[in-house]
């Protein structure tokens, strides 16, 4: 089988570049011959990495979308893919109709529940550009053969919001390689703090995410000073490239000498190991990525409840779950987490437990390829 997939960018800090890159080299193992297509430019992104997988890597910058649109055409019909893959909004745009034009069959995935109130008013979103881009999703999509969603929330939202119905999604979360997470172990956790500069005994509380409004960290750092009343002496890491909220969390931070801004980051995972809990606070998701790594880490979880997190971590007897954009809520549930080590061991094992049974490389990718079999086989109606 020969699946072209078309992503927006190759950039290291988005959770659907790591999801292609992470899952190319078991495609590529299981037989898949794989093309990746990307339309913004992306230095120092995660070309080389796909090409040791055994990928082609094709850059498709131009521009205009009209170029773009001409080249990426022009590929699909050089390329002569069994199946295109779209991922994101502007490889989903122009994606479906390059391969519409150049007759072969196109499935997309639905990474966020995108369009929903929370959208509309989200600071620095105009309403009228959220269902302008609405409006041409759901029309391109009508030419999908099918779709692939990281959760059933995802999913059924989705639906709805593109019109299209649900019996046309498959539901495929993310994974990732146990051996490459690793787990919490004292060599581990105290070489990570020595180079942080940060005794064991710091209480740590880790959120690695990008800087926009989706992640909820201005939420996490107005709840801050109420944990730092709970636990003096910790110290908050924010992991994590700049975006357009970084102006106003580091104004929300400014004096705060607990709080470090570390910026993009090669070793969240030996992070997670580092620290005492993960924060989650995001306003909406489609998965959340880190939640399900920490997962994996070992490192227990404060997460906002909200329902695509919800249906990663499961329950309660996993992670605390908190209303989202409530600071006291959070703050609360994060001091617990820092006070109560015993019983928050016992949730970090359980999760561990659960991203063995749910979330590896090797079960993701055999869903994602059964995926692509049912779609070559299944004509979209």
């Amino acid at each position: 089988m020969h699946v072209l997939y078309v992503i927006d960018s190759l950039n290291r800090v988005g959770g659907a570049e790591q999801g292609l890159v992470a899952m190319a080299p078991q495609l590529v193992r299981a037989g898949i011959q794989l093309d990746v297509a990307y339309l913004k430019d992306s230095p120092g992104g995660f070309q080389a990495e796909l090409t040791a997988a055994g990928a082609g890597v094709h850059g498709v910058q131009h521009a205009t979308r009209a170029r773009r649109a001409a080249a990426l055409r022009a590929l699909v019909r050089r390329r002569r893919p069994d199946l295109v893959h779209t991922t994101l909004y502007e490889a989903d745009i122009l994606g479906r109709a390059a391969a519409l034009a150049a007759g072969a069959p196109v499935v997309s995935s639905l990474v966020n529940s995108a369009y929903g109130p929370e959208h509309l008013h989200a600071r620095g979103l105009s309403p009228w550009k959220v269902r302008a881009a609405q409006a041409v999703d759901a029309a391109t999509a009508q030419g999908t053969r099918r779709f692939h969603a990281l959760t059933r929330h995802v999913a059924d939202a989705m639906a709805g919001r593109l019109r299209i119905r649900a019996d046309r999604i498959d539901v495929v979360p993310r994974g990732r390689d146990p051996e490459l997470l690793g787990t919490v172990t004292p060599e581990r956790r105290a070489a990570v703090r020595a180079a942080l500069g940060l005794a064991d005994d710091v209480p740590v509380v880790l959120a690695a995410a990008r800087q926009q409004y989706q992640k909820g960290l201005d939420v996490l750092l107005e709840a801050w000073p109420q944990v730092l009343r709970a636990a003096p002496g910790a110290v908050l890491l924010l992991a994590g490239s700049d975006g357009a909220e970084s102006g106003r969390l580091r104004a929300l931070a400014q004096g705060a000498g607990s709080v470090r801004f570390l910026g993009p980051r090669g070793d969240v995972f030996d992070l997670m190991a580092a620290s005492d809990v993960l924060a989650v606070p995001s306003r909406w998701e489609g998965l959340g990525s880190a939640a399900m790594e920490a997962m994996g880490v070992g490192v227990p979880l404060v997460c906002a409840d909200v329902p695509a997190l919800r249906e990663t971590v499961g329950s309660e007897d996993y992670a605390r779950l908190v209303p989202p954009e409530q600071p006291a809520a959070l703050a609360a549930a994060l001091a617990d987490t820092l006070d109560d080590r015993a019983a928050a061991r016992v949730r970090a094992r359980s999760a561990r437990a659960r991203f063995l049974t749910s979330f590896t490389l090797h079960q993701v990718t055999g869903q994602m390829i059964g995926f692509y079999e049912r779609s070559l086989r299944l004509r979209s109606v």
